[in-house]
């Protein structure tokens, strides 16, 4: 699992970073979070592609964290995107997708379904689903988690010989079935196999300042990616502007004992990302700050 940070700042861009979307590729598809004005500009540099299996999840329907859906409907289109593309939000998500869908001048060369979503799992898959919760800002917004299911544990084929099974497909089919006939007799995995191994999980919360709902779902993940719009001094107003600071984020991160925390949609007024680091590293250390273009690798565990 590859995280990419396609856009960085906060409400407007800066030299340096664009507006909100991070990319998430897992196997063969690719989730995007969130997708501020020039963020298919960013999938192109990122060489990510544009026509590949896609799902967008927007956390809210402020301008940063949306403007760029219609330029990449439109990059997609010119690159002859045929397969469905599927979008999740909050409530109004389609109503502001249908405003330049139903423009004469806009056409597009593939089918977009679009759902508007509430608090809890609102997709899954055999191997992982994703799950929201609302986060507190200043409208409606989601925060999102990427988790997989657990995986087999760990096959030992000294046990499986002892038991007198082939090798072959019986034994993959064990590990992943939990459970094969051999001749009269039914042989389960755990007597193959090792205990089952935890999946990963990643979770993106944008606009928010600290509430419950995040660290609930934050908890024991891979990697937490959390908004950080105001350093430590300007605490007072990002608690009145419903944001958070470096040290909120790693508040929370600490409690739901996460990895790895990353932090992102970082203030224009900030030039040197390290300042907004040094306490909050006292509380916990395994933090950074994205970058555009930022790829950190999500490994398994165990």
């Amino acid at each position: 699992m590859i995280i990419t940070f396609l856009g960085t700042a906060a409400s407007s861009p800066t030299a340096t970073r664009g507006l909100p979307s991070v990319a998430v590729r897992r196997k063969d598809q690719l989730f995007l979070f969130d997708c501020g004005e020039g963020t298919q500009r960013q999938i192109i540099i990122a060489r990510i592609g544009l026509i590949s299996e896609l799902k967008i999840f927007v956390s809210h329907i402020h301008g940063d964290h949306v403007l760029g859906l219609p330029g990449l409907f439109q990059s997609m289109s010119l690159f002859n995107r045929t397969a469905p593309l599927k979008l999740y939000g909050p409530t109004g998500l389609g109503d502001f997708v249908k405003t330049f869908l139903d423009s004469p001048k806009f056409s597009l060369t593939f089918p977009i379904e679009i759902r508007e979503v509430d608090e809890g799992i609102i997709y899954s898959e055999k191997e992982y689903l994703i799950k929201t919760a609302w986060v507190e800002h200043t409208i409606p917004t989601l925060a999102f988690a990427i988790i997989e299911n657990q995986r087999p544990g760990i096959f030992y084929p000294e046990r499986a010989e002892a038991l007198n099974i082939p090798k072959g497909p019986l034994w993959s089919k064990l590990q992943k079935e939990g459970k094969i006939n051999l001749g009269r007799k039914i042989i389960r995995s755990d007597q193959v196999t090792g205990p089952p191994r935890s999946g990963r999980k990643v979770v993106y919360s944008a606009d928010t300042r600290p509430c419950e709902s995040i660290l609930k779902l934050a908890e024991e993940a891979d990697v937490l990616i959390y908004e950080a719009t105001f350093d430590d001094k300007l605490s007072k107003k990002a608690n009145e502007m419903y944001h958070s600071t470096p040290s909120q984020a790693a508040k929370i991160a600490k409690e739901a004992n996460v990895k790895r925390l990353i932090l992102t949609h970082i203030g224009g007024r900030y030039f040197n990302s390290e300042k907004l680091l040094e306490k909050a590293r006292l509380i916990f250390p395994k933090i950074d700050v994205a970058e555009d273009f930022m790829e950190i690798e999500v490994l398994y565990t165990d």
